[in-house]
């Protein structure tokens, strides 16, 4: 499989220019959203980690964060995007990018990045200020609720081949992938 078609969105509102690709008939960003919205912070608040994973955000701030024109995806749409990947037990695999993901005793925990997504392992933070597992884990809210003050996401293990699911408080920080409307 391979990606349709790959490309470039530009925010209007900050200027920062984002790749995007198809997959399975589904245009996502290529990379995580880095918008400085209220609510949202950088990996141990270094600029840094900004630049090199985007921000993270809490799951209102995410509801919002996305440019027109885009939105954070629902579970369906992560469901698709895994399942069009090969499954939940390989996905993270092939979706991971082929560098920035550290090793798992000796074995790289990279991926083979086969369509383009580039998934990065941002971490996560906690409203108390705390950041956890940049270069080991990566975590993406998706637009649907669990319940009112916990939320669903998507996540990513350096030392795994799958892309496992989870309800989290919605305070929690996390990386958002965008998905056209």
């Amino acid at each position: 499989m391979e990606n349709e078609s790959k490309g470039t969105f530009t925010d209007p509102r900050d200027g920062k220019v984002y790749k995007n690709v198809e997959i399975g008939g589904v245009v996502w960003f290529a990379e995580n959203l880095n918008f400085a919205a209220k609510g949202s912070k950088c990996f141990d608040n270094s600029p840094d980690s900004c630049a090199k994973y985007g921000r993270l955000y809490n799951w209102e701030t995410a509801l919002e964060a996305c440019p027109y024109g885009w939105h954070i995806p629902s579970v369906d749409e992560w469901k698709a995007l895994v399942d069009y990947a090969g499954g939940k037990k390989t996905a993270g695999t092939k979706l991971k990018s082929t560098a920035g993901w550290n090793d798992y005793k000796g074995k790289s925990g990279n991926g083979t990045d086969d369509f383009g997504f580039s998934a990065l392992p941002g971490g996560y933070g906690n409203s108390g200020g705390s950041f956890y597992d940049a270069g080991y884990y990566g975590y993406w809210w998706s637009a649907t609720e669990y319940d009112a003050d916990i939320a669903r996401s998507r996540y990513m293990y350096y030392n795994t081949e799958h892309v496992g699911w989870d309800s989290y408080l919605k305070t929690f920080l996390f990386s958002v992938r965008c998905v056209a409307n």
